[in-house]
């Protein structure tokens, strides 16, 4: 009897899930979504775990993220997976999430490849390990040829470095005469930054319950939608993207006007 209760309460929920992407999909999803996956080791403590075990957990929540994102139509999915100020946790935490890449794409790559979704990374790759960097590169090469979702890693990646890297690169070009002072204007500067192939984000999620940037994206967005959760990220399932979505659909983007 009671598994007779479980069966018909996970169709209820499925259809309940299935009725609410419809309704979703009938209004302008976001372009771009990006998303601040926090909490994996939060999640982890509650439970007597080892951190890691929430990194391990948060990776499958990725899973069941991008699909989603990508039947709804969304283009681009940026994912805060490694910040430049996360090498200061512990080498054996580090250690772990250098290797998830590697394990999470060897597993889902096929079905990125036959969902159409392809795979791209922004950050600093000069610091990542060989066999982690060698797992991102595999899977933006084998689905480079793909037009659909765009499943974007940060990974090892800082706001404030991108910026000043791309003052540096303007300097450059300013001094060969490749720009002049008069063309530099927010479009120009913004195809300095790891993000010249995207457009901005419409809207931002991040998970925990934080309230705060962390040194993401920071010119990219300037005028973003913010939605804010104190789940968990190993806890952030479907409806809770839908439920940042639907939140979107309802906000009034004025970009500074009336």
């Amino acid at each position: 009897m009671l598994n007779k209760i479980k069966i018909w309460k996970n169709q209820n929920n499925s259809s309940t899930l299935r009725d609410k992407i419809e309704e979703i999909k009938k209004l302008p999803v976001p372009e771009h979504v990006a998303i601040i996956m926090d909490g994996n080791g939060r999640w982890a403590k509650k439970r007597a775990l080892p951190r890691v075990a929430g990194h391990h957990e948060g990776m499958k929540v990725v899973r069941k993220t991008t699909m989603l994102a990508n039947e709804l139509g969304i283009k681009t999915l940026t994912l805060y997976a490694f910040s430049t100020e996360n090498w200061k946790r512990p080498k054996n935490e580090i250690d772990f999430i250098m290797k998830l890449p590697e394990e999470f794409l060897d597993t889902f790559l096929p079905e990125l490849v036959e969902n159409n979704v392809q795979v791209k990374m922004m950050g600093y790759k000069d610091q990542l390990p060989v066999h982690t960097l060698n797992a991102i590169e595999k899977a933006i090469n084998e689905t480079k040829d793909n037009t659909g979702l765009v499943l974007n890693f940060a990974l090892n990646y800082g706001s404030r470095a991108e910026i000043i890297d791309a003052v540096k690169e303007v300097l450059i070009d300013y001094k060969s005469g490749i720009i002049d002072e008069k063309d530099l204007d927010e479009e120009t500067f913004s195809s300095y930054l790891m993000t010249s192939d995207f457009s901005d984000p419409d809207l931002l999620i991040r998970t925990s319950g934080e309230i705060r940037l962390s040194n993401f994206m920071l010119w990219q967005l300037a005028y973003s939608e913010f939605w804010f959760t104190d789940v968990l990220w190993p806890d952030f399932r479907e409806e809770h993207l839908l439920d940042a979505i639907e939140s979107f659909q309802k906000r009034q983007r004025r970009f500074g006007g009336i």
